[in-house]
């Protein structure tokens, strides 16, 4: 009897931590699509408007490493729950007829729901079979990305019919779900974890990192105050680098650096970081070109609503991608794996590149992103659990989504300026060249080529391979998955 409740308890575990990471994802990006709306309902500027995404992206990357040190510890349960009150609260937040400012509040609540993924992974490897719980990890990383593919057409067709608070809306219905799917099934922790928190290291991290994607969302401050932003990236640096050595002498580090720099997970997470403003520069690309209006000499003027749904074969593909990695990575490796589906990403910008006279083209585009993305994705936590004790799961993959973060948010940066090199001057030039677009993706095909050769050098895993030793406090195994 005992065995039967176990394996359903199993059964039901596995679509509520897919369900979570898919919520979480999808209402952190819900400010993308909404940006104009946001704008023109608060009567702010767009480049206001956009804070509603960039604050999401800020509080996400500053909380994941924090809620990965607690997930790693006895209290991962009420961690998850409490974060996904917050989410829940500032849902809230984004629906009543409040101030901008409490707008950007909310957004920023619901941005630190991104650090769940992370538990979602640790919640897995814990309480599923090792079959199950390699595989159910994959489809976590996925559903981290295709959220995004679902979150957009969505909140575009809810904008068009009531509204941007009717797209805020559909927030927090789902995250309110979300909370109460996690309240009836998330297990606690093991016995035997410990999870101290060194607070002055979050906040010297937080500094870093906010200063950093700051810098990489607000691309005008490195045209028209140079001055200001190379300090403002000096003070980053030596924050980052602060942070770095005080962890490495820290008994209790928030990340476990030492773990870092083995060879495995260090060139993953460069990999991660590289590949990540690729597939976010061509993510990017694509949506914007769409919606370029005919005027420009390109473009197709699409609505929010019809420019989300070229993100479906994104989505589609993404998952159908997640589903097969698991079996591939078995026969070819998961560096490989990674390599291979560099190359995909680096096809998409290749048919961008040559490509996009008309919608459809886009769609294929996307479709090729979003099947490179998701086995990417999916193969990733392989590379770097297959190194990392059980009980460090939530943090070692806490920081690899801290890099993915940085990584995406300078592929938007990049896009950003390499289009606004092709801008002319002057009220009568919008728009950027078309041309443009095509240098930046050769940009992208450049990083995906650099991607591929860094997944290539990876450590392929073998019985020579050691994993990283379980840390103090720890559940005393180093076993690996």
């Amino acid at each position: 009897m005992s065995t039967i409740r176990e394996h359903s308890e199993a059964r039901l575990l596995v679509p509520s931590l897919m369900f979570i990471a898919l919520v979480v994802a999808a209402v952190a990006s819900l400010g993308a699509p909404l940006i104009t709306s946001v704008a023109t309902t608060f009567h702010v500027s767009l480049d206001s408007a956009q804070w509603t995404l960039t604050i999401a992206l800020l509080s996400g990357a500053v909380a994941t490493p924090v809620l990965g040190r607690l997930g790693a510890g006895p209290h991962r349960r009420a961690t998850i729950l409490a974060t996904l009150a917050v989410v829940v609260v500032g849902s809230a937040l984004t629906v009543l007829p409040l101030p901008f400012a409490w707008l950007l509040v909310g957004r920023a609540a619901q941005g630190v729901g991104l650090g769940l993924t992370a538990l979602m992974m640790g919640v897995a490897r814990d309480h599923l079979p090792e079959g199950r719980s390699a595989a159910t990890i994959a489809l976590i990383s996925v559903v981290s990305i295709i959220g995004v593919g679902l979150g957009y057409p969505l909140a575009g067709l809810l904008t068009e019919f009531g509204g941007v608070r009717a797209a805020y809306g559909l927030g927090l219905f789902v995250t309110a779900v979300a909370f109460l799917t996690a309240w009836r099934s998330m297990p606690v922790a093991p016995e035997g974890r410990s999870a101290h928190v060194d607070v002055a290291g979050a906040l010297v991290l937080a500094g870093g990192l906010s200063l950093v994607l700051f810098l990489a969302s607000e691309t005008g401050l490195w045209s028209h105050h140079v001055a200001v932003a190379v300090v403002l990236a000096i003070v980053a640096v030596l924050l980052l680098c602060g942070w770095t050595a005080s962890e490495l002498r820290s008994k209790t580090p928030l990340v476990d650096v030492r773990a870092v720099r083995h060879p495995a997970v260090a060139g993953a997470n460069i990999a991660m970081f590289v590949g990540g403003i690729g597939m976010y520069l061509l993510l990017t690309l694509i949506t914007r070109y769409a919606q370029t209006p005919h005027s420009a000499g390109y473009g197709f003027g699409l609505t929010t609503f019809v420019a989300g749904l070229v993100l479906v074969p994104f989505s589609v593909l993404g998952f159908v991608a997640g589903k097969l990695t698991p079996r591939v990575g078995m026969r070819i490796g998961a560096p490989s794996l990674l390599a291979g589906s560099a190359v995909v990403v680096g096809g998409g910008f290749v048919l961008f590149a040559a490509a996009r006279s008309n919608v459809a083209e886009l769609f294929v585009a996307m479709g090729v992103l979003g099947f490179g993305v998701g086995s990417f994705t999916a193969a990733m936590p392989g590379v770097i659990l297959a190194v990392t004790p059980r009980s460090e799961t939530s943090s070692a993959m806490s920081f690899n989504y801290v890099v993915r973060s940085v990584g995406y948010s300078l592929g938007s940066a990049i896009g950003g300026l390499v289009l606004a090199t092709g801008t002319g001057t002057g009220t009568g030039h919008p728009f950027p060249n078309d041309g443009a677009y095509t240098t930046a993706a050769l940009v992208g095909i450049a990083a995906m080529a650099i991607t591929a050769v860094t997944s290539l050098a990876l450590p392929r895993r073998s019985p020579e391979t050691d994993p990283i030793e379980e840390p103090a406090g720890g559940t005393g195994r180093t076993t690996t998955p």
